[in-house]
């Protein structure tokens, strides 16, 4: 074995160590700017012939407007009296705000002050290619509540709006006034109850797949050609849904994104928030929906704090469409719990 001297492992070293260093320096290359936000167009950019402007036009409600925010513009609309009491409504994973149709203008007519809007990626709301979680839908309600001034309001939210509307409690508490109501609401659905072709239909491959062009243009002819054939389309509501899925590929991002990484789930801790403490809480369920199990009624009633003023209805007959289906029930219910001066806990 030959030994080593220091002396010998000193030249050795800076013999290597410049030249790596020098190579190092000039290979090293500072991180690009982060590329701005691609957002996929609305419902706003379909052709005037299209079915979707008689259906669910941009003025379907009075006194709306766009907001523009860092993840795209948002489309809102304010019905009822300025003065009157303010109250929030989110709509769920699918449907943008053409579910509150027999909703809001009820709740309008009775004095509240509704703000209704679409969540990005749906409706007329732009739709960013990111991550569609908590996060983005609670901020988004906070800046569209700044956007307005508004202080405070009471939400209510439907199925994913439900579990949107308790995370957007948990963390922003000091903008949530008296009530809070969960219609249907979505947040501790488990996996066994997510249908399989809800998960195969959420993974990024089969996006990737259905995102492509050929896809898209087979779903577009499809959808069109249903039109003209013996197909339903008498109900507005579901065939928005197509129309969205055909022509926009923001939209089954959104869902997909939603599904994997949104507040359907694991919301436990939401639910638990001590920004519940001291509210009403409305728990409104169906006893036929077999989209939001009604299991999950009770299980949120036992995770809200004991200082909440919780209260649970349970609709008969009625399912995950409840606000078209049992809109009266469903009025009434958000009256009184908005109203406060005749609610009683169960």
């Amino acid at each position: 074995m030959v030994a080593t001297s220091p002396y010998q492992c000193l030249t050795l070293s800076l013999l290597i160590l410049p030249p790596l260093l020098i190579t190092t320096y000039f290979m090293a290359a500072f991180p690009n700017p982060p590329a701005p936000i691609l957002i996929h167009p609305s419902l706003a950019s379909m052709p005037p012939t299209s079915r979707s402007w008689s259906i669910y036009p941009e003025d379907f409600y009075s006194n709306g407007g766009y907001a523009t925010f860092p993840n795209g513009r948002v489309r809102y609309w304010l019905l009822g009296p300025e003065k009157g009491k303010k109250v929030v409504l989110i709509h769920g994973l699918s449907i943008p705000a053409i579910v509150w149709k027999d909703v809001a203008p009820s709740l309008a007519a009775r004095g509240y002050r509704v703000l209704l809007y679409d969540l990005y990626g749906r409706g007329y709301s732009d739709a960013p290619v990111t991550t569609y979680d908590t996060t983005l839908y609670t901020t988004q309600l906070a800046l569209l509540m700044q956007y307005l001034k508004w202080d405070k309001a009471n939400i209510v939210g439907l199925s994913m709006g439900g579990a949107i509307a308790a995370a957007f409690t948990a963390h922003f508490p000091h903008l949530v006034d008296e009530g809070v109501g969960l219609i249907a609401s979505a947040g501790l659905i488990e996996p066994t109850h997510i249908s399989r072709t809800a998960k195969f239909m959420s993974s990024p491959l089969v996006q990737t797949l259905v995102s492509s062009k050929p896809v898209q243009m087979y779903m577009r002819n499809l959808t069109d050609r249903n039109a003209t054939k013996d197909v339903d389309t008498s109900n507005p509501v579901i065939e928005i849904v197509r129309l969205q899925s055909a022509h926009l590929p923001g939209y089954n991002n959104a869902l997909s994104s939603s599904l994997r990484d949104g507040p359907i789930r694991g919301q436990a801790a939401s639910f638990q928030s001590a920004g519940f403490e001291g509210k009403r809480v409305l728990i409104l369920h169906g006893t036929e929906d077999v989209t939001v199990n009604p299991k999950y009624a009770a299980q949120i009633a036992e995770l809200l704090p004991a200082a909440s003023n919780k209260k649970m209805v349970i609709v008969d007959g009625a399912g995950h469409d409840l606000c078209v289906s049992h809109s009266t029930d469903v009025v009434d219910a958000l009256n009184e719990l908005l109203d406060g001066r005749s609610w009683k806990t169960s």
